[in-house]
């Protein structure tokens, strides 16, 4: 999916308020308080030094539009992979591994229609999905791994319903994760394109803004941490 420009230019007055707040260069909140270094396929661990971001940063510094040179930059690099490095995918999810006794969900639309994955009519095949995921950890796995999911999805009831109770119990709000999609991705909707009234919402917010304190509000839906062990997930998707 190739992401709207409009997604670019809400990260980048974000990380422009971020700096007037707190003195902060632009380069640093650009890299601290936005999604961009992972989607410049940078890689997953933000790293200052990096020759692709470097190469941003060069360009920025020359830009008479630092907003536009963002979005080029991106679209120059938007063939490269910047996904994370998934174990298996079963329709719309897929996991990834993030230590010998635990995994990460990820959620992926990949619906060849306008329909979206979340809709009432596509619940069967969204639990069918999870059903196969699940059951290919049990076969795969020896002992059942801790299962993890952040997003900004959990706060929807149409994605909520796909999991156990138990797990959804668990779930906690994650701060501080600006640069990542869990929380940046409840702007987009499924083509690409930014949703414009959670938009206006975030920027309305963000122009109240008087210091760094409370950031996470700006945002009209919190990112949520769950964690539950996978013997839950077996018993609810009767795998």
């Amino acid at each position: 999916m190739i992401y709207a420009r409009a997604f670019f230019d809400l990260q980048f007055q974000f990380a422009e308020t971020v700096s007037a707040l707190s003195g902060k260069p632009l380069a640093q909140t650009l890299l601290e308080y936005t999604n961009m270094y992972i989607r410049f396929a940078a890689g997953r661990h933000v790293d200052a030094t990096h020759p692709v971001w470097q190469e941003y940063l060069a360009g920025l510094r020359h830009a008479q539009d630092g907003r536009a040179w963002t979005y080029c930059f991106y679209m120059n690099r938007s063939h490269a992979v910047s996904g994370p490095e998934l174990v298996a995918a079963f329709g719309c999810f897929g996991y990834a591994r993030l230590s010998p006794g635990r995994i990460r969900l990820h959620f992926e639309n990949v619906e060849p229609s306008d329909i979206s994955p979340l809709a009432a009519e596509r619940r069967a095949q969204r639990l069918a999905d999870l059903a196969a995921l699940f059951g290919h950890i049990k076969r795969t796995t020896r002992e059942p791994p801790g299962v993890v999911g952040a997003s900004w999805l959990y706060n929807l009831e149409a994605y909520r319903r796909l999991f156990p109770k138990s797990y959804l119990a668990t779930a906690r709000p994650l701060h501080d994760r600006f640069q990542r999609m869990p929380l940046w991705g409840q702007f987009l909707d499924r083509r690409g394109d930014v949703k414009a009234s959670l938009a206006r919402e975030f920027l309305e917010r963000l122009g109240r803004q008087s210091s760094l304190e409370g950031l996470d509000r700006c945002f009209p839906l919190q990112a949520l941490g769950l964690e539950a062990p996978a013997t839950e997930f077996y018993e609810f998707y009767g795998v």
